[in-house]
C-alpha cells in the first residue's frame, strides 16, 4: 500500500477525489486512496486533508467548472 512521510509522520496517497458533501456545516470528501480499492473509500474531513490541499483544490476547481456548465 501507498504511503508517504510528512513531517516524520507516514500517510496514506490520495488518488483522488470522488465527491463532497456538507452536512451541519462540516465539510467532507469521498476520498480515493492510491493503490487502494473501491471498498476503502471513505468520507474524510476537510480538516483532515491538510497535506493534500493540491489534490482537494483541483477538485473544486473541476467542480465549479462543471457547476457553470
Amino acid at each position: 500500500m501507498k504511503l508517504v512521510e510528512i513531517d516524520e509522520v507516514e500517510e496514506w496517497e490520495v488518488e483522488k477525489i470522488l465527491n463532497k458533501k456538507k452536512i451541519r456545516g462540516i465539510v467532507k470528501y469521498l476520498m480515493w486512496w492510491k493503490e487502494f480499492t473501491v471498498e476503502h473509500n471513505i468520507w474524510e474531513r476537510e480538516e483532515n486533508l491538510e497535506n493534500s490541499k493540491k489534490v482537494v483544490v483541483e477538485f473544486e476547481r473541476k467542480i465549479s467548472v462543471e457547476v457553470r456548465r
